[in-house]
């Protein structure tokens, strides 16, 4: 068995949704041990499918430990003071407000223990809208996304969360490289990841193209992406209505495309530059969709690959596991929860899949957790008493019946 470079790291996460698991996920999986901080009432995503567990909280929350805590309490919050002296780490994407209310601000846990690492996972960092509220959509909204994805003209969300994920990683980043630093200062250990800021990095590349095309052409204009760009660039369907993913980037690939489809246009040495191509865009892209649309996909595949040309099919969800690729050893990790068994992706990079926790149950290591930090039985007893602590139930995010 391999060691995992944050092994012996203690990592505390209170995160509900997505940025800050998706962070604690990350570090759970470079071996860090991850305890999730719930409310008694659970991370959102135990219970947003049927009652139970969603896909996110399935996919984002195998290998951590749960320790359900009602920090509006004054034993609750004294157990998380106890915890947060033995971390290395703390993650959370709360609401500022909530941070302060519940008294688990960066200067509140410093007092506990002045080397703890402190990544507040939050809409916005340093600047006017500091505490201000803002989702994965706002972050969309606001960094440029949004007006470029339109569904019937309307600015629309992508379907995936993509700036959460990318804030969480973010965060995994920045935690690294101040655990690597020998000598943090407070202010290096204390972390901002904002989601409008990390849009804003992610959508750098399109910022510094209009600015550059407002001064090359005296107005605003895109960078145009490949498949506005590049004609035969794009996803085009078969004659038995599948789709296929054509990378046609060179004159190169279209030679090879035209000729390798046998196309009429293949003969065109007008359409031989990429200029004169985009010139005709309409005509090469009907093209492209008549020589695909006239074969089957087995017939169109075998033409692509002996032509040498990139593409892939476009696949629904429930496909994507089914291939090769996905199902090599060392890409997927098979968990069971709540009766049910899932195949989810491992984090990519190490190649090979160590046994771990499933899922946590809400509570599942309060006990074990508790004795650690020095609780006898009797704290313990008293602490559930008083509903400042919780255990796992097992009638705990069950996800109810099909009818």
């Amino acid at each position: 068995m391999s060691h995992k470079p944050l092994a012996g790291r203690r990592v505390i996460e209170m995160g509900t949704m997505i940025a800050a698991p998706f962070a604690t996920h990350i570090l759970s999986q470079l071996g860090a041990e991850v305890i999730k901080v719930e409310p008694l009432t659970g991370d959102t995503t135990r219970a947003l499918v049927r009652g139970g567990p969603s896909g996110t909280f399935i996919a984002y929350n195998h290998g951590k430990k749960s320790l359900a805590i009602d920090l509006t309490t004054a034993d609750g919050r004294l157990v998380f003071h106890k915890l947060a002296e033995t971390a290395d780490v703390v993650i959370h994407n709360l609401s500022p407000a909530a941070t302060k209310k519940l008294g688990i601000t960066a200067e509140d846990l410093a007092k506990d223990n002045p080397d703890l690492i402190y990544c507040h996972v939050r809409g916005y960092s340093a600047g006017p809208m500091h505490d201000g509220l803002a989702t994965n959509p706002v972050a969309e909204a606001a960094t440029g996304v949004m007006d470029d994805h339109r569904i019937d003209g309307r600015p629309s969300r992508l379907g995936p969360s993509y700036h959460d994920q990318f804030a969480g990683a973010y965060a995994v980043i920045r935690v690294l490289a101040t655990l690597m630093n020998p000598a943090p200062t407070p202010e290096e250990k204390y972390i901002e990841i904002g989601l409008y800021e990390t849009g804003l990095h992610i959508a750098s590349r399109d910022l510094a193209g209009v600015q550059l095309k407002t001064q090359l052409l005296g107005r605003p204009e895109k960078e145009a992406g490949g498949e506005f760009a590049m004609p035969g660039y794009g996803a085009y369907q078969t004659q038995d209505g599948r789709w296929i993913y054509l990378l046609i980037l060179t004159d190169a690939h279209w030679r090879k495309l035209s000729q390798g489809l046998q196309m009429p246009e293949a003969d065109d040495a007008q359409l031989a530059g990429l200029r004169e191509r985009k010139k005709q865009r309409e005509r090469v892209e009907a093209a492209v969709r008549r020589a695909i649309g006239s074969l089957s996909y087995e017939a169109a595949t075998e033409k692509l690959e002996s032509a040498g040309i990139g593409f892939t099919e476009v696949l629904p969800l429930e496909r994507v596991l089914e291939a090769p690729q996905a199902r090599h050893p060392g890409k997927l990790r098979t968990l069971e929860f709540g009766g049910l068994k899932f195949d989810v992706p491992e984090f990519p990079g190490d190649g090979a899949i160590e046994p771990g926790l499933a899922p946590p149950h809400l509570g599942q290591h309060t006990l074990e957790i508790l004795e650690q930090l020095g609780f006898d039985d009797g704290a313990c007893a008293n602490l559930l008493e008083e509903s400042a602590v919780s255990v796992h139930a097992d009638k705990d995010h069950v996800w109810a019946p099909r009818k």
